[in-house]
Formats: structure tokens, sequence, C-alpha cells
């Protein structure tokens, strides 16, 4: 079997067959526990928000509509005094450290100025008015979080350095006992090394596996001065020059322009902590940029493929074929050609290939390691086109949106949701598991229904 030298990327439609961006709402508000967001659109958003946060609205959260009406998108009605009037509500009943606006396309349809607005009524009710633009004209579902982060950004107070270096003495002089104790049993750098690695995390991720994280980065003395997004809002972490940042996730790469352009970060290119690769891969990149000598870090990566062997015997020699729809395609499918499967082709409905460049160049590695075809990305996929090539190419898995799961599965194509990889824990090395569990489920599943003698019409009957 040959494999290309190269990878090959194609765009097609110039379309977003995605999930609508303003659900990042639905994890951004239980990840920033001191906000409160506010989608500004139609009732059709809120009926969006309903079905995909569902059973949370029970739950008194922290996110409400403002619902646009005739009145508001004729221009009948005052638009500062409006969103003044809920504002002001959202103050007196939830009383949150900042206030969030999602803006939809029916705002962006109607020109409503919403970055005007804000700063007038933040300075009125005295708390912070975060102005994010989400609409599915012009955003996939997971750049959703993308904006609002970007937007985040110019919150974050200024680094100082000098204040910073006199925070870590202090810290020093207290820990110098523990410090003695670790460089007996591996070299660490020196004070100066360790003042100047000032780093920050940027992407939404669940406490414990950023918890997990940043236990991974400590292992190699690496500390992780803080979190973009914070847990609360009032603890944002100090930006500016001096201060490096590396993402978690691929679809944020507008607020790495932003940290590098408007706040002076320096961003380190690395590939994404998706898979005990990546993961590996991830720390390495950041530990070069320190002066850091990696520990250990084979023998981890080891221990997880043996525990993963399993799975691996599972999907050893499957097909798989990417729709496209979170972004998260092309760290998933390195993962999964690391872990023995075929990819025919990786839609994807956006790609930064400056952001994602130590991704994109591990997954060329990967495919040259396990000498399998190079896949084809798709940028902007047209769904029509796919369906075609893969009624070709007869993939024994396709990851796809909601929407064209149940046609896929009528034609005799296993499928999983692309949604689910998005809310499950998939970064770092213990959660490698997650996103094989996710893959092998409809492919355990069809094993369980051949030992039943089940036939594959009646597969079908049951799926759907």
């Amino acid at each position: 079997m040959k494999t290309l030298e190269t990878l090959t990327f194609e765009c097609e439609t110039g379309n977003y067959h995605t999930f609508c961006p303003i659900s990042c709402v639905a994890w951004l508000y239980q990840k920033i526990e001191d906000s409160f967001f506010l989608v500004v659109g139609t009732k059709t958003c809120g009926y969006f928000l309903q079905n995909a946060l569902g059973v949370t609205i029970f739950a008194e959260p922290r996110y409400a509509m403002a619902e646009l009406e005739e009145g508001d998108i004729s221009a009948q009605l005052n638009d500062q005094e409006e969103l003044g009037r809920i504002c002001r509500q959202i103050k007196r009943d939830r009383d949150p450290s900042v206030i969030i606006w999602i803006g939809t396309c029916t705002t962006e349809i109607i020109k409503m100025d919403l970055e005007g607005i804000g700063p007038k009524l933040e300075k009125e009710l005295g708390i912070p008015i975060i102005v994010a633009r989400a609409n599915g004209l012009d955003y996939a579902f997971t750049q959703g979080e993308d904006t609002v982060l970007a937007a985040m950004t110019h919150r974050c107070p200024e680094y100082n350095a000098q204040r910073y270096k006199q925070n870590q003495n202090s810290i020093e002089d207290i820990d110098e006992s523990n410090i003695t104790l670790v460089k007996s049993t591996r070299s660490l750098p020196n004070k100066q090394e360790q003042n100047n690695c000032i780093l920050v995390l940027f992407g939404s991720l669940p406490s414990t596996v950023a918890s997990q994280l940043n236990s991974e980065l400590e292992r190699q003395s690496i500390r992780v001065s803080g979190w973009l997004p914070s847990q609360r809002y009032i603890e944002l972490p100090s930006l500016g020059k001096g201060v490096y940042v590396c993402g978690v996730n691929p679809f944020l790469s507008r607020t790495a322009t932003t940290l590098m352009r408007r706040r002076k970060c320096q961003l380190i290119g690395a590939p994404f902590p998706i898979g005990p690769d990546g993961t590996r891969a991830w720390i390495e990149k950041i530990c070069s940029v320190f002066n850091i000598e990696p520990y250990g870090l084979e023998e981890r990566e080891n221990k997880i493929w043996k525990g993963l062997k399993d799975y691996l015997g599972i999907v050893t020699g499957r097909s798989i074929f990417f729709m496209g729809d979170n972004l998260l395609e092309i760290s998933i499918a390195r993962f999964l050609i690391r872990c023995g499967m075929i990819v025919y082709e990786i839609g994807i409905p956006y790609l930064d290939k400056r952001y994602q460049a130590a991704e994109l160049s591990l997954l060329r590695d990967t495919c040259i390691r396990m000498n399998t075809p190079m896949p084809r990305i798709v940028e902007k996929p047209d769904n029509y086109n796919q369906m075609q090539r893969m009624h070709e190419l007869r993939p024994d898995l396709a990851i796809t949106g909601m929407a064209h799961a149940n046609p896929l599965e009528a034609r005799g194509i296993d499928t999983k949701w692309s949604v689910e990889f998005t809310f499950a824990q998939i970064h770092g090395f213990i959660n490698a598991k997650d996103v094989l569990e996710l893959v092998t489920r409809p492919l355990r599943r069809n094993t369980d229904l051949g030992r039943l003698g089940w036939n594959n019409l009646s597969k079908q009957a049951l799926t759907i």
C-alpha cells in the first residue's frame, strides 16, 4: 500500500452544513459560573436552544432569550431601551459578574448595533457586557465558543512581569523544600527559566479534564498560570507580552489570532491533546518552548495504548468517513489512524491551516508511520457529493451531523453523531478511551445484532 507524501486539500460549496453556533451557550454558561448569557434572536433560536439543551431548562440555568418581535425588526422599537430593560431584570434577579450577549442570524440581517449598545448599558448598569457574534451565516457549530473567547480576551487584565516575578519568588520560598525533593529525582529548569514560564491555556473544558491537563504539565515542572475561560469571570488570566498561550481545541483560531495581535501573547503551535499521541505531542511542544526535557512521556503513552487493546482489536482495519460538523475532525481522524483505522475523507466546515499546522503535520506523520493512505481533506463539503462518494467507498462508519444520520443508516452505512464528540470528555491521556467508546459503539452493535440473527432490514428499522 503506497502513501502520498502530502495531504490533499479541497473546497466545495462554501456553505456550512452544521449545527447552529449559538449552542455554545450549552457548555459555556456552565463553565463560567458567575456569567449570564443573553441570546438575542427569534423564537426559532429559542426553540433550538430549548431542544439542544434538553432538560437543563428546569435547572434555572444562567441564560435567556431576548426574542425579536415584528416591532424590533421593523425598527419601531428602541433596541437600547428594550435590551436595557432585560439586562436590568437580569441584574436584579441573578446579579451576575458578566452578561454575554450572543448575536444571532437575525441581528446580522437587521444590522442591530449590539457593539454600540453594549458599552452604554455597561456604563449604566455597572456590569461588564461582552458582545459575541455566533450566527450561523458566518460561523460553524463550535466557532460560537471561538467568538465568545475572542471577545472575552479583551477583558483580561494586563500582565505585569515585575509583579508576577515577586509573587513567584514568594511561592518558591514557601515550597523550597518540595522543589529540592523533586530536584533529587530529575533536573528542573533554573529559577530564571521558571520565572519566564508564563503559560495560559485557552479553550472550554470540563473542570476535571482541565485539572488532568494541569497535572500532566506539572509533572514536567510547568505551572499553568490560568485558563481562558476561567471558572469565574473575575478570575480571568493576565495577558500581555511575555505570556505564552496554547489552545486545546482546533476551532479556536479567532481567539488565537486575537491573543497574538491584540494582546501580544506568544502562541505555542502544537497538536491538540486528543488521543495519547496528540497529548504527548502537545506536552512535548510546550516543553520545547520552555527548554524543558520531557520526562516519562513515552512510558505514559505506551501505558495508555496497552489499556486500549480491546478497542484497537475492533477498529483495526475498519474504514471511516467524516462528513464535517464540529471542526474536531482532523484531530479525531489522526488519532483513529494511529489506532489502525483507514480514513477515506475528512470533511471539515472551516480549516485554518496556520492554526492547525502542527496538527496537520502530525496527521501526515501518523499516516506515514501506519503505512496508510493520506485522507482527503474537504473544506465546506457538499453533502450531496459526499453521499455519492460514500456510496462508492462503502465505509464501515460515518461521523456525521444529526440531520444526515438516519438517511445514511437507511442506505446501510453505520453512523455516529459528531455532536457527541463535542460534549464528551475526549482530551488528555485518560480520556482516549472515551473517543474509542463512541466510535466502536455502532460497530459493536452490529456484531451483537449479527449474533442474534437480525438481518440488515431489521437493523435499519431498529435504528430509525
